[in-house]
């Protein structure tokens, strides 16, 4: 790190030099934004991170099928019921990743280097200084946290020892390394962010066995937790060497000379990166009401429906992959006036998706059996998870509508629609379809309210976008 910080001044160069060294140095970087046909730039930005989104969903595959082979509910129940904490994470990641990145690729357009900087720099030590107040928050609020998590006596310790590891210890590193790669993401460098989180997953997935089962360390749930936090520290010395060796080219900056608190910047990240945190915390809030009324069904019900949420992930993760992929491309050709490149983008990035997403979703219907079956051969979690999975793949397809658009939104600083989409998904829709169909068919109901949100947020979508694109067009009437 030290050498990192030392050699920074090499990186963060003043905007006369960055403009006079910028054609040799990121020549590759123009092309891929500017002339690169669409399909070959989306398939550049998007299969990388794509993969990145599968290798993160299979090391959580790997928590869930490693504690699944310890044949205890309550070992994988602590998984389950730990994750709103984990996925809290990605609240503080949109904050400073998705934030900071629109902000570096919307100025990249304008081939405004100084902003780029600084944004970077901002993103970078903003991530660390909130993995550790969230570090310290879920160290002293520990008892509370687990009881609102919907922890019992049964699960209490099991889910306790699974977030020290996580939570307490592994915050930072799982923050920063997310925020990292987001912005190493949003200069083109999409194949080494995701090598960097790769790294990471691949890390998760050995050392689970190892520390998890009966054969090794024997550490149940807990061992999961210590892999993972492991994993992501791993993650983060590979971007640090990284960034140390492209110190001369990337603009990538965690130089703290560059720290800076400049209004522009700090309300131009904050306007995409709140309304995109905003919507992490409120996925939180469903997690947390959907486990804590499974729980009321006891560990079986609990394990089969962390089970379900973790298979739904894959394509969910697809879909997030395709639209985090194309942000920086939609972000560079909107702030360089390239909007019939910015269409192009979004039309064939949304061909492509929804095809896929749905030839999986049917899958996903006709096999939800035997997929529940990979992870515990359990009769009661196989008819639990048959019919959560069901309820849960059918709002696929509308998920992807619902993802590219917002992450369109935050692409071009739109914060506020994001915001009102956030908080339509969750509060106005998913939230009270909780309640209401597990009044209606109790535990069964709760994995259709995913479902009738989505349904409601991909009519919506398709509605704002289209009036953003006609925006553009009187935009450039106008101007003529």
């Amino acid at each position: 790190m030290e050498l990192l910080l030392n050699e920074q001044p090499l990186l963060c160069r003043n905007l006369i030099e960055v403009e006079e060294n910028s054609l040799s140095e990121n020549t590759d970087k123009i092309i891929l934004f500017e002339q690169t046909p669409i399909p070959k730039a989306v398939a550049k930005l998007a299969i990388p991170t794509i993969l990145s989104s599968l290798v993160m969903v299979l090391y959580n595959l790997a928590d869930t099928y490693f504690v699944g082979m310890c044949n205890d509910p309550i070992q994988n129940a602590a998984v389950t019921l730990a994750a709103p904490v984990l996925l809290a994470f990605n609240a503080v990641n949109n904050l400073f990743g998705v934030g900071s990145s629109s902000m570096m690729s919307r100025a990249l357009g304008r081939k405004d280097y100084d902003t780029v900087y600084k944004s970077s720099a901002l993103g970078f030590y903003c991530a660390i200084i909130s993995g550790a107040l969230f570090a310290l928050a879920c160290f002293v609020f520990n008892a509370p946290l687990l009881r609102m998590l919907g922890a019992n006596t049964e699960t209490m310790a099991a889910t306790g020892e699974y977030l020290k590891w996580t939570s307490i210890y592994g915050a930072v590193p799982a923050i920063l390394n997310v925020v990292m790669a987001y912005m190493v993401r949003a200069e083109g460098s999409a194949l080494h962010a995701s090598i960097g989180t790769m790294s990471g997953c691949f890390l998760n997935i050995i050392l689970d066995p190892v520390f998890i089962l009966p054969w090794g360390l024997n550490m149940g749930a807990e061992g999961a937790g210590l892999a993972t936090f492991l994993s992501n520290c791993v993650a983060c010395v590979y971007f640090f060497v990284l960034l140390y060796k492209k110190r001369k080219s990337t603009c990538v900056c965690v130089n703290p000379k560059r720290l800076s608190l400049d209004k522009n910047i700090i309300c131009g990240i904050c306007a995409v990166g709140i309304p995109a945190s905003i919507q992490n915390l409120l996925n939180v809030t469903g997690m947390t009401i959907l486990n804590n009324f499974t729980s009321s069904f006891g560990a079986d019900a609990v394990a089969a429906m962390g089970i379900t949420q973790k298979i739904n992930m894959v394509p969910m993760n697809i879909a997030m992959g395709i639209s985090q992929g194309i942000m920086p491309l939609i972000s560079y050709s909107y702030s360089s006036g390239n909007h019939k490149r910015m269409k192009g983008t979004l039309v064939f990035a949304a061909r492509a998706s929804l095809g896929f997403i749905t030839v999986v979703a049917a899958f996903y219907y006709l096999s939800s059996a035997q997929l529940t079956e990979m992870f515990m051969s359990n009769e009661a979690i196989i008819s639990y998870g048959t019919k959560f999975l069901r309820g849960f793949c059918l709002g696929l397809p509308f998920l992807c509508m619902d993802f590219l658009a917002v992450g369109v939104f935050q692409s071009v600083g739109m914060g506020k629609e994001a915001l009102i989409f956030a908080i339509m998904r969750k509060i106005i829709l998913e939230i009270p379809a909780l309640y209401l169909l597990n009044y209606l068919l109790p535990l069964y109901g709760l994995a259709y309210a995913q479902f009738v949100a989505e349904v409601v947020l991909a009519a919506a979508a398709v509605i704002v976008l289209a009036r953003l694109f006609q925006k553009i067009e009187q935009q450039k009437v106008i101007a003529r």
